[in-house]
């Protein structure tokens, strides 16, 4: 089979995503930024077992991502683990190619859903910031 000269291309790595998952982060207006300074960011290729067993979900390749810990303004307990927000990279990148959306568009779009949960933001809220951070 001829090649074209082109390189293969690659799948975007978990650098890529957490690249532009940072990117999204830093574009968020100030007031939500100073609250996330403590949230930390995973970038792994599926949710485990055990959270897609807890969230009822049979399909791995269902969770793009997900936030863990206390929202803002809950007070914290002994023993708490710092919040956390995990994005999965297959079904991440399995939604850009069955979609369409600019790969960054959409790590935007779960990166703000996300931080909605950190602040406990409507549905409403979410894309209105999603809006005021879009690539």
């Amino acid at each position: 089979m001829p090649t074209t000269g082109q390189p293969p291309r690659l799948p975007p790595t978990a650098r890529t995503i957490e690249t532009l998952a940072l990117e999204a982060l830093g574009r968020l207006p100030e007031p939500f930024r100073a609250h996330l300074h403590n949230v930390v960011l995973f970038v792994e290729d599926f949710a485990s077992d055990d959270v897609l067993k807890d969230m009822d979900i049979d399909d791995p390749f269902g969770l793009t991502g997900l936030y863990s810990g206390r929202p803002v303004g809950q007070e914290a307990q002994s023993g708490d683990l710092p919040p956390t927000i995990h994005l999965y990279r297959r079904p991440l990148l399995d939604e850009w190619v069955e979609t369409g959306v600019q790969l960054d568009a959409l790590i935007t779009h779960v990166v703000v859903h996300e931080v909605g949960h950190h602040f406990g933001l409507s549905d409403i809220d979410m894309h209105v910031l999603e809006d005021m951070v879009a690539p």
